[in-house]
């Protein structure tokens, strides 16, 4: 009896330990996480308050944000940093508090398990650790200016300035956990000889994915700084980032995540390298210097184009080195693998080439150029629109292999050379394109009425599949697959009826079938997904490892 006393008690003692090692563990994490918010020395925007004008439509000092008819949300900013924050905040302030409700739900809904969710906030918070330390201090200060109108119902995630200030880093944490699928974009751009008029024209389509409702808000916002460039960018509440933007100088900027190996810690987010580029760079040159200028803790593909260089390239950089892709050509390519020579053969790159769908997606984007003829806005964006695979094989519609995968955030064109801007309206790059003159735009500071500044005479129509047959089949197929992810009931054969030539349904399928016992069906659907275009190395085995547990089912029940 004494011995089992004494056996209980080194037990509890373990166990003691163990828990007070897990204490230390989350103390340790909750104080080097903690961000302090920069010094701001005069805080008179604080007292500034918009003034509302009607129909949405709201202005501060010479800044103004209204709705559009498009749906896009249009805003204009200027002044010193903490000051630019600040009158973003206020004016946009509805988004900035739905925005973050979207993310969070999305981010629920991608890991439902709460103790998890509960874990990678801890975790999130100890990666970032050393996060502002890598933001400069005129974004700090813009992004605390901004953190002011946050809601105040997430305090258990951070205060309002952590929150906004790791929400900057959401891109890079989303394809750095390659499992997440947050991201997975295309674009490329023509000149001289690929140009019906010769100048410079610049598709991208941007595939973060982050649910339905977080692409609803989109801001095409206007800035002029107190130092550097006036520039745009398409964005959303709360974020000051670039992700698709260009300067008055005529130099474009979009993002392409690339494979990365798994990081220790977080360093300059792409999207404020991006933000730099936009604000400070006049041409490939000076782009080059900003972006060698700052370590990130991911890879990415930054398109440059220049009206000054009258061409673009790609700058591809990982967390240990940097290089510079030109392809001394009239025309670039760009989808999430390198192709510089000094990145092009390492070890993620080549998984991502042969694993991904990124190279084929490369391919499918230089077939439509190569039988595309001279390019114009009109054909780029039919480019963007683009759902077939290779040789127009039908590969099903979401397919991540297509260059419109029916998830874009938002989808933009531009001609640097003439400053104009195409913006995609919802839903993805299916409705209309929506143009704006930089030069025009720039000229409405103090805008006090509440007109439209788009381009009309500019405008492209929305694409025609809105209306037909595959469109309906593809938002039931879509209405679906979210009901599978609230658990609730649906028919395989509802699922694959609805989007025939897509891989995933028949895996859709097959997941119903298996979750029902009934795995005979299964197997079946699970055979006829390999029979499709498959878009990833991940999906494949995926498959195969469903066919396997499927098979022993059979097995055991005969």
């Amino acid at each position: 009896m004494p011995k089992t006393r004494k056996i209980f008690r080194w037990v509890l003692y373990f166990i003691g330990t163990i828990l007070l090692l897990c204490l230390g563990l989350f103390i340790y994490v909750s104080i080097v996480s903690k961000t302090e918010p920069p010094l701001i020395t005069n805080r008179a925007a604080d007292t500034w308050q918009r003034e509302d004008k009607g129909e949405g439509f709201y202005t501060l000092k010479n800044s103004w944000f209204r709705k559009s008819k498009s749906g896009l949300y249009e805003m204009y900013v200027e002044g010193n940093p903490y000051e630019m924050g600040v009158i973003n905040g206020k004016l946009s302030k509805e988004l900035v508090v739905n925005q973050e409700i979207y993310f969070n739900e999305q981010i629920s809904k991608m890991i439902p398990s709460k103790s998890y969710l509960h874990f990678l906030k801890y975790f999130v918070g100890w990666f970032n650790r050393h996060l502002d330390k890598n933001v400069s201090d005129e974004y700090r200060k813009e992004i605390y200016g901004v953190s002011q109108s946050a809601s105040g119902d997430f305090g258990y995630i951070g205060t309002p300035y952590q929150r906004i200030l790791n929400y900057h880093a959401a891109h890079d944490i989303g394809h750095a956990l390659q499992s997440m699928a947050l991201v997975g974009c295309t674009s490329f751009g023509t000149w001289d000889n690929l140009s019906a008029d010769g100048t410079m024209i610049i598709g991208r389509n941007f595939d973060f994915y982050v649910g339905d409702k977080f692409a609803t808000d989109k801001i095409v916002a206007f800035y002029h700084p107190s130092t550097g460039n006036r520039f745009m960018t398409v964005t959303w509440g709360g974020f000051i980032g670039a992700v698709s933007g260009m300067n008055e100088k005529g130099l474009t900027v979009t993002i392409n995540a690339a494979k990365t190996a798994i990081p220790s810690g977080a360093e300059t987010p792409v999207s404020l390298v991006a933000r730099e580029i936009l604000q400070y760079a006049g041409n490939i040159e000076e782009a080059k210097k900003i972006a060698a200028s700052r370590k990130m803790f991911v890879s990415e593909s930054f398109l440059v184009a220049s009206a000054a260089d009258h061409k673009a390239v790609v700058i591809e950089k990982t967390p240990e080195a940097m290089d510079v892709y030109d392809p001394g050509k009239d025309y670039i390519v760009c989808a999430n693998h390198f192709q510089g020579s000094s990145l092009v053969n390492t070890v993620e790159n080549q998984e991502q080439i042969h694993e991904s769908a990124s190279e084929y997606r490369y391919k499918r984007l230089q077939q439509l150029l190569d039988s595309n003829g001279k390019n114009t806005v009109e054909k780029t964006i039919g480019i963007l629109r683009d759902q077939k695979g290779i040789n127009n094989r039908n590969i099903g519609m979401g397919n991540e292999k297509a260059i419109n995968q029916l998830i874009a955030h938002h989808s933009i064109v531009f001609e640097p050379e003439k400053r104009l801007v195409w913006v995609s309206t919802s839903p993805w790059q299916l409705g209309e394109y929506v143009a704006y003159d930089l030069n025009k735009v720039f000229g409405l500071a103090g805008k006090s009425s509440n007109e439209e500044i788009s381009d009309s005479s500019l405008r492209v129509p929305a694409d025609s599949f809105l209306q037909t047959k595959s469109f309906a089949d593809f938002e039931r197929f879509r209405s679906y697959r979210k009901r599978i992810l609230d658990h609730q009931p649906v028919n395989a054969d509802s699922i694959v009826a609805s989007n025939p030539e897509y891989y995933h349904a028949w895996v859709l399928a097959g997941d119903e079938s298996f979750r029902k016992e009934d795995y005979q069906k299964a197997m079946q659907f699970y055979a006829k997904a390999l029979t499709k275009e498959i878009a990833t190395k991940k999906e494949y085995d995926y498959i195969h490892g469903q066919m396997e547990k499927t098979g022993r089912k059979i097995e055991k029940s005969l």
